[in-house]
């Protein structure tokens, strides 16, 4: 689906409007909270899994914790 959307301000910050349907699918609804990833193409926005979140967390320590061996394994 393709939709436009629009920006509001909200306070000193600016809040994105979603049509229902898109809430609805997504499984969302006000005051949840979503993940924001940016693409190559713009952003994608995903409802927010705090599993997810700290195996995301989990593995930024870990290739933190062995920055040379992942700088080794870049390079191919």
């Amino acid at each position: 689906m393709t939709a436009v959307v629009k920006l509001t301000k909200i306070g000193n910050s600016t809040g994105l409007v979603l049509p229902k349907a898109e809430l609805d699918r997504l499984g969302v609804k006000a005051g949840d909270q979503m993940f924001v990833v940016r693409t190559p193409g713009g952003v994608r926005l995903t409802p927010y899994d705090p599993d997810f979140a700290d195996a995301v967390e989990a593995a930024r320590d870990y290739m933190r914790e062995h920055r040379d061996a992942m700088a080794e394994l870049a390079k191919g």
